[in-house]
């Protein structure tokens, strides 16, 4: 019998379309050539400078000392889902449930893994953007279709088109991602808005996901969380949160976050973690607890801490000639644009070559975000005053 063979072997390399057509990410492209120079200072990335608290740290090394090293339940180890639904409870005055929590290896799986649990090929997804990329990325992995629905200035300040959203969530609309407080303008939803977004998605039956990982970083004092569709939710809504432990508690590197989840789909969730990662490092998840129930300190310091580096940030791009600064509610980041600078991948390089000042192009958040820079102020007020320097110094 005679074997045929194809000539062309370089196809048999090839990744599946779906793959090869995503987009990378444009904050790595101008990250990764510069990181680790000590002539660069470097807010492109979503993190604090500090490291996470000594008390959370010791909680993993007791629990790697102690031998906890061995595999642990798919949905996380009970003592750590408790403690998140009675985290949950307290911050949003409703009961939570345990088997509603999910424990996820970093908020970015959580995100996966809703992909994976609700979306087949075609199906259509409504995003709020600009947005960071890997909340619409992870869709076409899926081979779903992604459409945008952007935010816009009006009167110096982040706002939502809620009708325009609400047009576009048509009943044949499978998922709506929405990031509030939003990475990367911190455009913070109201209340109303959740209501009447959940009461549509309601109606036609469209599934939420709500990025909530930046919940507790909102600049108003007298607020312990963002508005919330986990507050406004009922029993049966098609609700799902991702949230992380990264920023809050300042643990972006343990890789930890959890979902909260309709109880009936906690058991599918299961599943698609055994397929995924098994299961999240125990010596993690001691980490994790000891935040979630002794952490509230840490939270705190970090919002005022970012209240104080925002306005000395925001004061020191306003006074600058031709920077427009919108306002905004909540999260680590200004986002704002250079008068005469439309291409941020370019001008982003040429801020690390010519005065080496690290931020983050807005094209990496969507076409809507080229023309914008994105600097993370989650950092020492020092460094902060230098980075304008030197921003200073390029314009001029």
């Amino acid at each position: 019998m005679t074997m045929t063979y194809s000539t062309n072997a370089s196809s048999h390399q090839e990744p599946r379309i779906q793959i090869r057509e995503l987009a990378g990410s444009e904050i790595r492209n101008v990250a990764n050539g510069a990181m680790g120079r000590s002539d660069v200072l470097p807010f492109w990335f979503g993190e604090s400078d500090q490291p996470t608290a000594s008390f959370i740290q010791q909680a993993a090394i007791a629990s790697i000392t102690g031998g906890e090293t061995f595999y642990a339940q798919n949905l996380g180890r009970p003592y750590l889902r408790e403690a998140i639904a009675t985290y949950l409870s307290n911050l949003h005055g409703k009961p939570f449930s345990a088997d509603r929590i999910v424990v996820t290896a970093s908020g970015v799986s959580g995100l996966m893994l809703t992909s994976q649990l609700l979306l087949s090929p075609g199906d259509r997804v409504v995003a709020v953007t600009p947005i960071w990329p890997n909340l619409v990325e992870i869709p076409k992995i899926l081979d779903a279709h992604v459409e945008r629905v952007s935010l816009e200035v009006i009167n110096g300040s982040w706002t939502l088109d809620v009708g325009k959203l609400l047009d576009a969530l048509t009943p044949d609309t499978r998922l709506l991602l929405l990031n509030s407080p939003n990475n990367p303008t911190g455009w913070m939803i109201d209340q109303e808005s959740v209501d009447l977004i959940l009461a549509h998605c309601r109606k036609y039956g469209i599934w939420i996901l709500a990025d909530d990982v930046y919940e507790r970083l909102v600049f108003d004092p007298s607020v312990k969380s963002a508005p919330s569709f986990l507050r406004s939710s009922q029993p049966g809504d098609r609700v799902i949160s991702v949230n992380s432990f990264s920023k809050a508690w300042t643990m972006t590197g343990w890789r930890v976050g959890w979902m909260v989840v309709p109880p009936e789909l906690a058991p599918d969730m299961a599943k698609l973690i055994e397929y995924n990662v098994s299961c999240v490092f125990e010596p993690v998840q001691r980490a994790a607890h000891i935040a979630i129930t002794q952490g509230e300190q840490t939270i705190s310091d970090l919002r005022n801490h970012l209240q104080l580096t925002r306005n000395l940030l925001l004061d020191g791009l306003r006074a600058l000639p031709g920077v427009e600064v919108p306002d905004a509610g909540g999260a680590m980041y200004a986002f704002f644009r250079i008068e005469g600078h439309a291409d941020t991948l370019s001008l982003a390089n040429r801020l690390v070559e010519e005065v080496g000042l690290g931020l983050a192009p807005g094209i990496a958040f969507g076409p809507e975000g080229d023309g914008w820079l994105r600097w993370c102020h989650a950092v020492q007020p020092d460094r902060l005053v230098l980075g304008l320097e030197r921003l200073k110094r390029f314009l001029g």
